[in-house]
């Protein structure tokens, strides 16, 4: 099973932001990564420096997101609407992105709801409720 360490992600965001701007090809993971790190400007100086992303810490006093937590979880949602798991996942979500009329605001609405579900799966000590998580999306999706 694949666990990268929190060194691993972000150098793999880091690396595929240096090779994205030097154009060297990218693979298919990579390119749905890509996508994300576009869709999100603001992270794209903490991309480029790989040294420094590394040794920053991001907590919560300081009233800004982990980028690369945040990238993370949209490559997670991407995977999971790919294999629409939990099942209707992918459903709610074309209905959450129509509704909101954006595909990327429909994936950080799902990503509010990921997170509360794997905060409960740890502070219950538990596996992640498939069914809560795709509940919250479709009460999101239905407005």
């Amino acid at each position: 099973m694949f666990d990268p360490s929190r060194q691993d992600v972000r150098r793999f965001f880091c690396d595929l932001w240096r090779r994205h701007r030097e154009g060297l090809p990218l693979t298919p993971l990579e390119t749905i990564a890509l996508e994300r790190v576009l869709a999100h400007p603001e992270y794209h100086d903490d991309l480029a420096d790989e040294e420094a992303a590394l040794a920053a810490e991001y907590p919560v006093e300081a009233g800004r997101g982990n980028p690369f937590l945040h990238l993370s979880m949209h490559l997670a949602i991407a995977e999971q609407l790919s294999i629409d798991q939990p099942p209707g996942l992918r459903a709610a979500h074309a209905r959450l992105a129509q509704r909101l009329d954006s595909t990327h605001e429909a994936d950080h609405q799902v990503m509010e709801c990921l997170g509360e579900v794997i905060w409960r799966a740890q502070r219950d000590n538990a596996p992640p409720d498939g069914h809560a998580y795709l509940e919250c999306v479709e009460r999101r999706a239905r407005g």
